[in-house]
């Protein structure tokens, strides 16, 4: 698929059924064309979210230790395929795709099999899905605004069987209250939390206090998408600021063994940065989440004018080790490598449009 190549009266046809509530309907895919103009734009910004979850896995010095990969739910298979690129084929040994669409099944397992020609891919069967055997690594993606009861139930089984969960979804209030539920689900179940949090007690966004917050970040997309027309003018047409790209996440390990010394190790506790730091003359403001709870922290630009720049321009994850007085920063140092500098295989990261 390329620019020239897009159909935009298609774009324009899957962004209506989104908008009115039919993304998840058995008709929302049509024909295979449907799901390459989605691959190419609208799931090419999903792709940017797993990117930056993925930045953050690294940061937390975390990969996967199972070599089997299930996507549920996979539509074009955009989540499955950044996943095992920035991890390399090389550490996986099969991939299974699930979605209601038998169209967007077929059209995942192809572009998997031709991105990773090594790569063992298969769909997932009614034998499958009703086993009870391990999983390996389950990834879901954008699901929980399109996902009945039934639906529910049968994701909730599957998820029990998985080694690792990584799972994304949109950075809205209702969506990540949603998503932090099933939080508390797996962690009474025994998973480790291994990101966002950087601790693994209930999650403080459901106390009373803080029933207006809800856990999101925020990820940038490349930087040279400012610079091509082709999609500036998709964001025109699709009703869509390319600059904002709000997402929740959860990264989950079934030996608490194994997640815990990622969120809190032998340098310090690690603090997240919910949202975006607000900025102002003098100080700059974030919500801060740690093992301690969920609190707004100042950082007086004087106390540490470089960290001060920092919180403003980086478009690293959020993850901090403070030092504070209360509910004053007196300074701090990003946790883990930039994000900029390095993937998870050791070669240079970064996104191509």
């Amino acid at each position: 698929m390329t620019w020239s190549e897009l159909d935009w009266r298609t774009l324009d046809r899957l962004r209506d059924r989104f908008l009115h509530g039919a993304a998840g309907g058995a008709s929302y895919w049509e024909k295979p064309e449907d799901l390459a103009n989605y691959d190419f734009t609208y799931a090419e910004r999903i792709g940017w979210k797993w990117d930056h979850v993925l930045r953050e896995l690294q940061i937390r010095d975390w990969r996967p230790t199972s070599r089997h990969v299930v996507d549920w739910g996979c539509g074009s298979g955009i989540a499955n395929r950044r996943v095992i690129e920035f991890f390399g084929a090389d550490r996986f040994d099969s991939l299974t795709v699930w979605d209601h669409s038998p169209l967007a099944c077929d059209f995942a397992a192809t572009a998997a099999q031709s991105a990773f020609p090594g790569l063992r891919v298969a769909q997932a069967t009614p034998g499958f899905l009703a086993a009870t055997e391990p999983i390996g690594l389950l990834i879901v993606s954008h699901v929980l605004n399109e996902l009945p009861e039934p639906a529910r139930a049968e994701l909730l089984r599957l998820a029990q069987r998985a080694e690792a969960i990584l799972w994304v979804e949109p950075g809205t209030h209702v969506v990540s209250r949603q998503l932090g539920r099933w939080r508390e689900q797996f962690r009474a179940a025994g998973y480790g939390v291994v990101a966002p949090c950087t601790h693994a007690l209930p999650c403080p966004m459901f106390a009373p206090e803080n029933e207006r917050h809800w856990c999101h970040f925020f990820a940038p997309p490349p930087p040279e998408l400012y610079a091509d027309s082709n999609w500036v003018t998709f964001g025109q047409r699709a009703g869509i600021d390319l600059r904002s790209l709000p997402y929740c996440f959860l990264a989950l390990e079934r030996s608490q063994a194994n997640a815990t010394p990622r969120s809190e190790d032998a340098e310090g506790p690690m603090s997240r940065v919910i949202g975006r730091p607000e900025h102002f003359k003098p100080y700059a403001r974030v919500l801060s989440c740690d093992a301690t709870g969920l609190t707004e922290l100042e950082l007086p630009k004087r106390a540490d004018p470089a960290l001060f720049k920092q919180l403003d321009r980086t478009k690293a994850p959020l993850v901090y080790r403070w030092r504070r007085d209360g509910e004053k920063i007196l300074g701090g140092e990003a946790v883990g490598t930039p994000a900029s500098e390095t993937r998870a295989d050791g070669s240079e990261s970064g996104t191509s449009l």
